[in-house]
């Protein structure tokens, strides 16, 4: 009897742990931090000290955390009315959202205080902005109220990099502010692809995205028009800032076209959910595949092949 009660606790305690993880999104934050690391990469010029590198990653980790978590609480309505998140710890009675909310605070103290002890207070400072900027500006104000809430409030994905930088350097230069722009460009075909997908769930909790209020064909030529702007921007590092070299000039190239390619495709078929579930996927494994060429290309063996 008692090793059953035992084992009943155990199992309670690990129920409660998988909700609060889950309120994190979990999913969401390896792509945050790789390019965290990207932006480190570059800024030392691949000799990234690793304890350095762990505690910037962590405190990222745990900013985004929080944010994630107070995203949750905020949009706990409509994560209600729509089938695809109603399981969702909030929603379905699993943590009460004042619990969720002491959480999120905790985790963004615990943010604060890595960053600015152990690492620098730009880095910290910045850190605290994407959480700000996410809740205020996007989650608040954008999400519910303009079709380009994503375009604008992709800024705040987009702020990993300037700590990554903030994080080597102590300061803010053009590179930093490119890999910004490059991921902030890279977010509308990203999140419209996705928003192609469930865009139903969308028009039912009365959120205006793109493809709900505008249609497909809008969104895809959209989706197109960034995707050029996402490539050309991740040639800018090779020229004119020559921060990166032709080896990640390449692969950029080589991703670039692929992504061309499949947003030509769901322009041609903007009702097509499978390509825009192709492009929302390829669109993950091109961010990721970048930065992993940023930080391949930074490496002092590949440094004499900038030749800019």
């Amino acid at each position: 009897m008692l090793g059953s009660n035992i084992a009943s606790q155990q199992q309670n305690l690990l129920d409660i742990a998988k909700n609060y993880y889950q309120l994190t999104k979990p999913r969401i934050i390896p792509l945050l931090l790789i390019t965290t690391a990207a932006a480190m990469a570059i800024a030392s010029e691949g000799r990234i000290d690793p304890i350095l590198l762990l505690l910037t990653l962590l405190g990222g980790t745990l900013a985004a955390a929080s944010a994630q978590v107070m995203n949750c609480i905020y949009d706990r309505d409509i994560d209600y009315d729509m089938v695809r998140t109603r399981k969702r710890p909030i929603p379905s009675g699993d943590i009460h959202p004042i619990q969720a909310l002491i959480f999120a605070i905790i985790l963004g103290i615990l943010s604060f205080s890595v960053l600015a002890v152990f690492v620098n207070l730009l880095a910290a400072a910045l850190a605290m902005s994407g959480i700000v900027f996410y809740m205020l500006i996007y989650t608040h104000w954008l999400k519910r109220h303009t079709t380009q809430n994503i375009v604008i409030g992709g800024a705040a994905g987009a702020i990993p990099p300037l700590v990554g930088w903030a994080a080597v350097t102590g300061d803010l230069t053009i590179t930093p502010w490119i890999l910004f722009a490059l991921i902030f460009l890279w977010t509308p075909p990203h999140f419209w692809a996705l928003a192609l997908m469930i865009k139903e769930d969308y028009a039912q909790v009365g959120v205006p995205m793109l493809p709900v209020i505008a249609g497909e064909t809008v969104t895809a030529d959209q989706i197109w028009i960034y995707s050029w702007l996402t490539l050309a921007c991740s040639l800018l590092l090779v020229f004119p800032l020559g921060a990166s070299g032709i080896l990640y000039g390449a692969i950029a190239l080589y991703l670039g076209y692929y992504l061309l390619r499949k947003s030509w495709q769901l322009k041609q078929n903007p009702t097509d959910n499978q390509l825009a579930r192709g492009l929302f996927k390829y669109s993950i494994i091109y961010m990721m595949l970048l930065c992993a060429a940023m930080v391949i290309d930074s490496l002092p063996i590949f440094r004499g092949l900038n030749v800019f």
